[in-house]
């Protein structure tokens, strides 16, 4: 009969002990997440700091993409007295797809909506350049393919390189 108070002892401390731990983890709790939170702040703060340059890169990229597929500056780094309009054809389609595979990776560190237009202003840019080399006839010179090339950019109501600019800078602009 002596073993029953012991064991009524033995709970009364143990419940005693998990009611003072419950009610230190209770107590302690809000200053554990507390610091918890600034830790993921300050963490988030550096990660920020770090993806801003890399952001600023890629849209610095990226407007420099737009300008090297732009025709009109295309033409001027390419010799088109040099080829024929289906040789310079040829150049400026492997150009732009160069341009862009090299540039492919700044998707990440852009909106969707700015890549969507990267890419837009590359296909205009590539059917530009088919649909201009289809008018032509055959044998015809590379500076004839530029010309052509040229007047359709001037005759267009809205360029689409500088639209694009445009908006990258817009979406720039809203980092800060």
């Amino acid at each position: 009969m002596v073993i029953y108070p012991f064991l009524l002892d033995i709970l009364k401390l143990t419940v005693s002990g998990v009611g003072v731990v419950w009610i230190a983890f209770y107590l302690i709790k809000p200053y554990i997440d507390r610091n918890e939170k600034i830790q993921m702040l300050e963490f988030k703060k550096s990660l920020s700091n770090q993806t801003l340059s890399l952001r600023l890169q890629a849209f610095e990229r990226l407007v420099l993409f737009i300008e090297r597929i732009n025709p009109e500056n295309l033409l001027l780094r390419l010799n088109v007295n040099d080829f024929t309009a289906q040789e310079l054809h040829t150049l400026m389609i492997e150009e732009i797809r160069n341009e862009f595979q090299h540039n492919i990776t700044q998707q990440i560190y852009v909106t969707t909506k700015v890549w969507a237009v990267v890419k837009q202003v590359k296909e205009q840019t590539l059917s530009l350049v088919n649909g201009s080399i289809r008018e032509l006839p055959q044998n015809t010179s590379g500076l004839d393919l530029a010309k052509l090339l040229l007047n359709r950019i001037s005759q267009s109501e809205n360029n689409p390189y500088d639209i694009a600019t445009n908006m990258i800078r817009n979406d720039f602009e809203g980092l800060f």
